[in-house]
């Protein structure tokens, strides 16, 4: 990641299990994405589809549901846990599905620079960490520059896709958004529970949804 970019995750790499190694071992070349290569999402899928970007994808229980529920949507995850990547990989092949790729990359470098423009259909984020402490939500994934390179890659009427446990968050997302003339406030689509959400509920806390699609009015000139 380059030096000028804020961390917005802590890297907590745990202890990768050998299930999690074999399968980045196998399946690594087969739904793994250099992003040093070039990502081509009309070369990288074995149909054409409208993109979905996950950012941070955990484990990847709910991408790997979504991309079953959604065969003729192509689905890329960005995810930097090796044990997560290692996760979804195992549950990708013994699926036999074909629609999900993976990259292991910081998701601002991968929007920055490894994703075509106007590439991307929707761009989902699901309970990124919070980073609850005053001082430190300088961290925050979603601000003002985050958007700046959504617009980047998301395609004319592209959806960015939100969701977090915490309402301070959840209102300094609505907050940025609402500063940013190219993208309108619109319905949430359904999505899968994730298993940090379901954990979150059974504790009490309510659960924020945002969506956003993404008008370039230079465009439509």
């Amino acid at each position: 990641m380059e030096s000028r970019q804020v961390r917005s995750y802590v890297l907590r790499q745990g202890r990768m299990t050998a299930a999690q190694r074999s399968s980045i071992s196998k399946y690594w070349k087969i739904f793994g994405i250099d992003p040093m290569a070039g990502f081509n999402p009309l070369e990288s899928f074995p149909r054409e589809g409208p993109l979905t970007v996950e950012i941070g994808f955990g484990m990847g229980d709910s991408l790997l549901a979504m991309a079953k529920a959604e065969s003729g949507r192509n689905f890329l995850g960005l995810e930097v846990h090796g044990p997560g990547i290692g996760h979804l990989l195992l549950g990708v092949s013994e699926s036999e599905i074909k629609n999900i790729r993976v990259m292991k990359i910081d998701a601002l470098t991968a929007l920055e620079k490894h994703l075509p423009e106007n590439s991307v259909n929707r761009l989902q984020i699901f309970f990124p960490d919070p980073w609850p402490k005053k001082k430190h939500q300088k961290r925050r994934l979603v601000n003002a520059g985050f958007l700046d390179l959504a617009a980047r890659v998301l395609e004319q009427n592209g959806l960015v896709h939100i969701a977090t446990d915490w309402a301070d968050y959840a209102d300094q997302i609505k907050y940025t958004f609402l500063n940013d003339c190219r993208f309108l406030s619109t319905e949430v689509p359904d999505r899968v529970e994730t298993k940090y959400e379901k954990r979150g509920i059974r504790y009490g806390n309510q659960i924020f949804d945002i969506a956003y699609r993404f008008c370039d009015l230079i465009d439509q000139k």
